[in-house]
């Protein structure tokens, strides 16, 4: 059983929170940006409320433990680690609840060279509890806009989580996929899962898209986010997902296993 002091000593040495490799300049742009409402930072969410920048820095302020003070402007960015855990926790409650209704859940992610394996290992918990782990259009094309045009991606799964790739960049199957904050791909497996088996997720576990897309269209979604996401963050407050967890996301791929064995013990899904 990890304790929550070792992993809290864990997320400040990856730093995964405290200094977090994220520049404040980095997070006050998507700030500005979200307020503008521009697309690459509202990753599929329509805000209910006016949320101006200062708005924005006082939410990540009490979400994520970042400085408050609109002067502090360059630097590295701070996530408060006492925060990531109580995210982790409730991510973890989700998680142990969807276990034990046997529920659907799907999986995706716009990191899949870095959060492939945390979400692969919660997905393979929750099949071993019964679980639907859905994996709708898989091999669907999906054209998603980017700074070089629109591109057109396939939408894949391994081990249970999805991802995109650009086509004839490796084999279905493999972990090779493409960064992508998009909600395209999520509305894409939310219509197939509806229109083959009628059968939509209980929960969407992801990040980026998956997540801010799922909750926009009224399903339950928690995941993950870093301090220049605050699509996620402003979903957790209007309510429409249900936990955002505050943690840098581009971290080395095992720097996050540490993570998984704590959320699957405390949704009493330890393997």
């Amino acid at each position: 059983m990890l304790s929550t002091g070792a992993l809290r000593a864990h997320l400040l040495a990856a730093r995964l929170a405290g200094p977090v490799a994220t520049s404040r300049e980095e997070s006050l742009r998507s700030y500005r940006l979200f307020a503008a409402r521009d697309p690459r930072v509202t990753l599929g969410l329509d805000p209910e409320w006016g949320w101006n920048e200062r708005d924005l820095l006082r939410l990540m302020a009490d979400k994520c433990g970042v400085s408050p003070d609109p002067a502090h402007v360059s630097g590295p960015d701070v996530i408060d680690p006492e925060r990531t855990l109580a995210g982790l926790d409730a991510l973890a409650a989700r998680i142990q609840d969807v276990a034990a209704r046997r529920g659907a859940v799907l999986f995706g992610t716009g990191h899949p060279h870095r959060l492939l394996a945390f979400y692969a290992a919660l997905a393979d918990a929750l099949s071993a509890a019964g679980c639907d782990v859905l994996t709708p259009a898989q091999g669907r094309c999906v054209d998603i806009t980017t700074r070089f045009g629109v591109r057109t991606y396939n939408l894949d799964y391994v081990r249970g989580v999805a991802l995109v790739r650009e086509p004839g960049a490796r084999g279905p199957g493999s972990a090779t996929g493409a960064h992508t904050h998009s909600p395209l791909p999520v509305r894409v497996a939310l219509g197939a899962a509806a229109g083959l088996r009628g059968r939509l997720p209980d929960l969407v576990v992801g990040d980026h898209g998956w997540v801010c897309g799922a909750g926009q269209l009224g399903i339950e979604a928690v995941g993950l986010a870093d301090t220049d996401d605050p699509a996620l963050f402003v979903g957790e407050a209007e309510g429409r997902v249900s936990v955002a967890v505050p943690l840098d996301d581009a971290v080395r791929s095992d720097y996050y296993r540490p993570l998984t064995r704590y959320v699957l013990n405390r949704a009493c899904l330890s393997q």
